[in-house]
């Protein structure tokens, strides 16, 4: 993995990265915004200690764990990768809720243009502020963005101590199987759905 200088990841604060997107995806995963390392690689979720790959992995989306640098293969799964807010920042406290509320208003009209199944918003506090939702919780929610119904993903940063790696990946997976995803990662004697341990190394 390319290793950046301080100086390199600082150079990279408001870059925009672009989309993995195609139209009629299965799901469209929306993270809340490029962070340093995603905006120098030029690839979503690259930090070290992210878990959204490994979840994809452990959930069925994804037949192995794929790399950052792999990410046009989502494409062939029906899976994407977009943002809240498009610009990079080191946290994404620096962000105000007037970029939310903007961000939110962007990605609704994406979301009208590409029709996904599915928009999956990576980050519930992320989802709340971005479409005026205070109470929603994890899980499917009532709003529908055109045809496409919304389901919010616990933030998978690994920062957010709240979710271990394992029941980030069921959540991942009840929303594959709401989304009619067939279980890529399903070894002979496992349930579809069903995920235990850790990712292997």
């Amino acid at each position: 993995m390319t290793r950046f200088t301080p100086q390199e990841l600082e150079a990279a604060r408001d870059r925009v990265i672009p989309d993995v997107v195609a139209g009629g995806l299965s799901v469209l995963f929306c993270g809340i915004n490029p962070g340093l390392m995603s905006a120098a690689t030029g690839h979503h979720f690259a930090r070290p200690g992210n878990r959204f790959w490994p979840a994809l992995e452990l959930s069925g989306f994804t037949p192995r764990l794929l790399k950052p640098a792999e990410q046009e293969e989502l494409l062939t799964y029906g899976l994407g990768i977009t943002n809240v807010v498009a610009r990079a920042t080191a946290r994404a406290d620096e962000l105000s809720n007037e970029e939310f509320r903007e961000g939110g208003r962007l990605l609704s009209e994406r979301v009208e243009r590409l029709r996904p199944r599915w928009l999956a918003v990576v980050g519930i506090t992320a989802y709340r502020t971005a479409f005026g939702e205070k109470r929603a919780v994890v899980g499917p929610q009532e709003r529908t963005i055109g045809e496409t119904r919304i389901w919010a993903l616990p933030n998978p940063s690994g920062l957010n101590a709240g979710w271990t790696l394992p029941a980030m990946a069921e959540e991942f997976a009840r929303l594959r199987e709401a989304a009619g995803v067939p279980d890529l990662g399903a070894p002979p004697g496992r349930s579809p759905g069903r995920v235990t341990g850790d990712p292997p190394r």
